[in-house]
């Protein structure tokens, strides 16, 4: 069985051994084509900045679970926001082509969240994506936390907190709502964990509960701003 290890070996995807219940997860992220999930794809000339996310797929005490954190509110770039564990690529992370997104996933959750790669089987990786906002090409890495390991905030200047949702709070409708960004721009939103989550991650998010058949029907038409707390 194959397991991520952390940036010195190897890392490789493996879809041994997943629980039955990730099944219409891993179908989704083999066929989904990038323009199904979002209008914003990668410049052809190949600008931007490569980074990765971790999206991570656990089981609580309430079934499957997905790990997020909120952004420290001083960062520069999408201070605040509840997003997946991620960020740039760095050097020693390798081919922004080949397994450095891989590697860069497994080292900025472990930055950001304190969790040991040791126990992350990465299973699959989403088409590359574009932040037009903060200029990131981003490659979505996909995990199931075989072997949990505590976590928390690493450093309270990148992260205010570490939390894990129950995929049933993100399917509730009552939890879901359409965000209208000052740009006008409008897109899902999840309101869980004393959290708006906006932006890319709900977009991703959006997109796996559709593409896995786990989507419920919700009001599209209720609308939640983004300084909703205020």
């Amino acid at each position: 069985m194959t397991h991520a290890s952390n940036a010195q070996g190897s890392v490789t995807l493996s879809k041994d051994g997943l629980p039955g219940w990730l099944d219409p997860v891993v179908r989704a992220v083999e066929t989904v084509e990038p323009v199904q999930l979002s209008r914003f794809l990668p410049p052809a000339d190949g600008a931007g900045r490569q980074s990765a996310v971790l999206i991570l797929f656990g089981e609580g005490e309430r079934g499957p679970e997905l790990l997020l954190m909120e952004r420290a509110s001083s960062l520069r770039s999408h201070a605040g926001q509840p997003s997946f564990p991620g960020g740039a690529l760095d050097p020693e992370d390798g081919d922004p082509q080949g397994d450095g997104p891989l590697r860069a996933a497994l080292r900025e959750a472990e930055e950001e969240t304190g969790l040991d790669p040791a126990g992350v089987q990465l299973f699959g990786v989403l088409p590359k994506l574009y932040i037009p906002v903060s200029g990131f090409v981003v490659t979505s890495v996909l995990g199931w936390w075989r072997e949990p390991t505590p976590v928390g905030v690493v450093d309270p200047n990148e992260t205010a907190r570490v939390f894990t949702v129950p995929v049933a709070d993100l399917t509730d409708p009552a939890n879901r709502a359409t965000t209208v960004h000052p740009s006008g721009h409008r897109g899902p939103a999840f309101l869980v964990e004393s959290a708006l989550v906006w932006g890319f991650t709900a977009g991703i998010i959006d997109r796996l509960l559709h593409y896995s058949g786990w989507e419920r029907p919700w009001d599209r038409d209720k609308q939640v701003p983004l300084d909703w707390r205020s």
